[in-house]
């Protein structure tokens, strides 16, 4: 059921809760004053019949049996000719507390046609209270200043009612709107999120384990001593993509990276890039280790992860510098090649979609990434990390 027919459905209960209360005050009017009465056969099958009606109609609703958009035209006619039925059987006073009742098939008109419905069913009732009240055979005929008064007071009040429930409506509608907006937007927000992840930690592990396997293949030749420590390490991650791929297929958070490891982990990235692909690299940390969040720690990770596989599989770099600072209220962070570089105005499939995901975990921290390169000018990728804010916050 949509958001709509769902909204509808509390009205028509609020509808048919409200025609049951009439009903039942309609009855005990009687009982008070038997004397109201002119004709009390009519008047006493039209009350009892219409309490009837009334619960029937209550109980479909709540049974959800019954569909009131398609018989919303039959229950507000029946409703008028009910209430007519009922206000006509009484000794006709000038002060008859029934012809109130006549809102109420305006106000179910109104809730379900607007404006133009209420109306015309405030028209109706009108016409029908005007044929008995004017008529000769009535005993007390109703005085003409009498009618356009009361004429005036339920054809205003159709036009309220109306005008309300058509505001109330336009204001829906704009809500639903908003709201399958904000599904969409949640809907492609999850996509990104999925594509990120699956980028970030499937994609680089593979990326990662296609470039050991180029070293190894090199080493088979020249040093067969180190395809031990490459097979473990690629065995390793293979075993670590697997159980993070069970996770996220769990939806369970999963995290690559063990808390406090930063530093183990970029040290191993950086002496890869060194023994296995032969480029000269330059680490630098201040102070030498530092602890980060549990969140910082792991997106500068897969920041710098990505950062480093994008020099060893684009760049044809022969040098690479690391540089990190922990200051007392932020993380600042660089990574610089010597490498083609290239035009970051133009896309391109094989790193568009990683400098993006970087850029997106970053802002995600509160921080700020920015990229300096140009065609045989080499990259560099600097960043900033706000860490006040975030261990107050934690601490708290």
């Amino acid at each position: 059921m949509t958001l709509e027919e769902q909204w509808l459905q509390k009205k028509e209960r609020l509808l048919a809760w409200l025609r049951l209360g009439f009903s039942l005050v309609a009855i005990l009017v009687t009982q008070l004053n038997p004397g109201e009465k002119r004709f009390p056969i009519l008047y006493d099958i039209s009350v009892f019949s219409f309490f009837v009606y009334s619960i029937i109609v209550l109980l479909l609703i709540l049974w959800e049996r019954l569909d009131s958009r398609k018989i919303s035209l039959w229950t507000s006619s029946l409703d008028l000719v009910w209430i007519f039925l009922i206000d006509s059987s009484t000794i006709g006073s000038r002060r008859t507390p029934f012809f109130v009742y006549y809102l109420f098939p305006v106000m179910t008109a109104s809730s379900r046609y607007g404006i133009k419905g209420s109306l015309l069913v405030a028209f109706a009732g009108l016409f029908l209270y005007g044929a008995t009240r004017f008529s000769p055979f009535w005993p007390a005929p109703i005085r003409v200043d009498t009618f356009i008064i009361r004429s005036i007071y339920l054809v205003a009040l159709a036009y309220i009612f109306g005008f309300i429930s058509e505001f109330e409506k336009q204001q829906n509608q704009k809500l639903m709107a908003l709201n399958k907006t904000a599904a969409q937007a949640a809907l492609h927000d999850e996509r990104r999120r999925i594509a990120r992840e699956l980028h970030d930690r499937l994609l680089q592990v593979l990326a990662t384990l296609k470039l050991r396997l180029e070293v190894s293949r090199r080493q088979l030749i020249e040093n067969p001593r180190e395809l031990a420590r490459e097979f473990e390490l690629m065995e390793e991650a293979a075993a670590n993509s697997m159980q993070e791929i069970r996770g996220f297929l769990a939806g369970k958070d999963t995290n690559a990276l063990i808390p406090g490891t930063l530093m183990e982990r970029l040290k191993e990235e950086m002496r890869f890039l060194r023994d296995g692909l032969g480029l000269r690299v330059v680490m630098e940390t201040t102070p030498e280790d530092f602890r980060l969040l549990q969140e910082v720690e792991q997106e500068v990770y897969y920041v710098l992860r990505e950062g480093i596989i994008n020099v060893a599989r684009h760049s044809q770099a022969s040098e690479l510098t690391l540089l990190l600072e922990q200051t007392e209220g932020a993380l600042k962070g660089s990574l610089r090649d010597n490498g083609l570089g290239f035009d970051p105005t133009v896309k391109s499939n094989g790193t568009s979609y990683g400098l993006e995901s970087m850029r997106e975990r970053i802002e995600k921290l509160g921080g700020h990434l920015a990229i300096e390169t140009a065609p045989g000018k080499g990259t560099e990728i600097s960043f900033v990390v706000p860490l006040k804010n975030r261990d107050e916050s934690a601490a708290t």
